[in-house]
């Protein structure tokens, strides 16, 4: 029988987990999320959520939506590979249903796992941000 827990076990706690998958990550995206993976040595997948207050501004939203992408998870991941997964949200995602999460999170975990397959091309490195130039006070 399949186990459908979400154990400790499952889920990125440290930020060093979270900083190796942001090292040249598989990518894949929807309008209200972005999926960042790599492959682990662990024997199962893992998740990591960030739903950051910017994006969505109501606390009980960012728990929503926490709680459907981790229900999820739980129920596709026997479906996934053993690849270590970082969540995160856009803007405009609060106003979305849970039917339309669900059906747009299932879509990712499917994408995202024939991303990580050995094999599969690599993605071209992030864009870095110009950096946002200070003005200076002096006048001339």
């Amino acid at each position: 029988m399949e186990d459908f827990n979400f154990g400790r076990e499952l889920r990125l706690l440290t930020p060093s987990h979270y900083s190796r998958i942001f090292n040249e990550p598989a990518r894949a995206a929807t309008p209200f999320f972005t999926l960042l993976a790599k492959p682990n040595d662990q024997d199962q997948p893992r998740l990591g959520l960030t739903v950051a207050k910017k994006r969505v501004k109501k606390a009980c939203q960012r728990n929503r939506i926490k709680r459907l992408a981790r229900e999820c998870f739980r129920l596709n991941k026997h479906n996934i590979d053993n690849i270590d997964i970082v969540l995160m949200v856009k803007s405009g995602i609060d106003e979305q249903s849970n039917e339309e999460l669900t059906k747009q999170l299932t879509k990712l975990w499917r994408k995202i796992n024939e991303r990580c397959k050995p094999g599969a091309p690599k993605p071209p490195p992030f864009k870095k941000r110009p950096n946002k130039s200070v003005k200076s006070n002096k006048q001339t």
